[in-house]
């Protein structure tokens, strides 16, 4: 027997690492690409990968998990080693993100639904083989308060979506990511925080119930929610607001058997994310681990330095390795802006 489910997400979780989000889609690489004037081709994808996953110091230390996009899945180092082989000897567990986006929910404008269950249990068959000891699935909820969003039916479609995706991770061994995200960004994001607070009580609420009816183990996942922001162009609160009333709608949703919450920075800038991590676990007294699954905010200037050149790839990977060591510090409540300023 290998090992459980619960091993593998308190892996995930372990103290003072987080998750790296490195399973951008084709379309979404190429944004991040554009800023550096890199074309959006497979050979640079699999190398800037490549620079991110062979970053010595930050992957042994600091992360604890890898979500790959399926194509990463399947890729090698340039001296042929697997990708998946490469994470593993630094000590972290390789994901697969296997839902095929947010598409438009039907009946109901301005909402959207995940789709990517079709088929799926056949597929995380073939992730397993290929070495991924987890899955990541993100529900999308959008926040408009003049056209009354997000609705209950939106909500509850995307929380049995992932309920019924976390099932079918469980059944093939592997752990789910369970990503329900109400967006800060997106327009018109003029909502406030505690609005944010109210529809993430909701929406965590319905997912447990869903994970709840359809048997998933919640020793065998990990939660992957938005913090409790206002949205992007509404009024901002100091940062030890976002931590406390995260920490009161988490306490209010997040069965305790769950054991580990690893936050998406879902369009807060890298020291913001870093910052409100820290406060949080600072408060303690928590009974779950409280960590970060961060794309943008780990890679940013990891990808500025590199810039497609390969004279840069040991610039860019002490860029990475800076950025997951603040966040490694802050999933113990110990960053500080002074630290920060130091090590830069």
């Amino acid at each position: 027997m290998g090992e459980s489910l619960n091993d593998i997400a308190v892996a995930m979780v372990a103290e003072g690492q987080g998750i790296l989000a490195a399973d951008e889609s084709t379309g979404t690489i190429k944004k991040r690409f554009d800023q550096i004037g890199v074309a959006n081709e497979e050979e640079h994808r699999r190398a800037y990968r490549e620079m991110l996953f062979t970053a010595d110091e930050a992957m042994r230390n600091y992360v604890s998990g890898v979500i790959l996009f399926e194509e990463t899945l399947g890729q090698s180092t340039a001296d042929g080693r697997r990708f998946v082989d490469v994470i593993k000897a630094a000590g972290a567990v390789p994901g697969i993100k296997v839902d095929k986006g947010a598409k438009p929910l039907a009946g109901f404008p301005g909402e959207t639904v995940t789709e990517g269950l079709d088929g799926l249990r056949e597929r995380l068959k073939g992730y397993y083989e290929a070495g991924a000891r987890f899955a990541k699935w993100r529900g999308v909820i959008d926040i408009d308060t003049s056209k009354g969003l997000p609705t209950g039916p939106a909500i509850a479609a995307n929380a049995h979506a992932l309920a019924r995706y976390a099932a079918l991770c469980q059944e093939a061994g592997i752990v789910p990511i369970v990503e329900p995200e109400v967006l800060m960004d997106g327009p018109p994001a003029t909502h406030d925080i505690d609005t944010c607070y109210d529809v993430t009580v909701a929406t965590l609420r319905t997912v447990f119930n869903e994970l709840g009816a359809l048997r998933v183990d919640l020793e065998g996942i990990v939660l992957k929610p938005n913090m409790v922001v206002p949205g992007q162009n509404g009024p901002q609160v100091a940062p030890e607001v976002v931590a406390q009333k995260t920490i009161a709608c988490l306490k209010a949703t997040v069965p305790s058997a769950v054991p580990g919450i690893a936050f998406l920075s879902g369009g807060q800038s890298e020291e913001t994310a870093t910052e409100h991590l820290s406060l949080m676990n600072a408060i303690g007294g928590l009974p779950w681990k409280l960590t970060f699954s961060y794309g943008r905010a780990l890679q940013q200037a990891a990808l500025l330095a590199w810039g497609g050149k390969s004279e840069n790839v040991k610039a860019a990977q002490s860029a990475f390795a800076h950025r997951a060591r603040m966040n490694g510090l802050a999933a113990k409540g110990e960053w500080a802006p002074e630290i920060e300023r130091e090590a830069a």
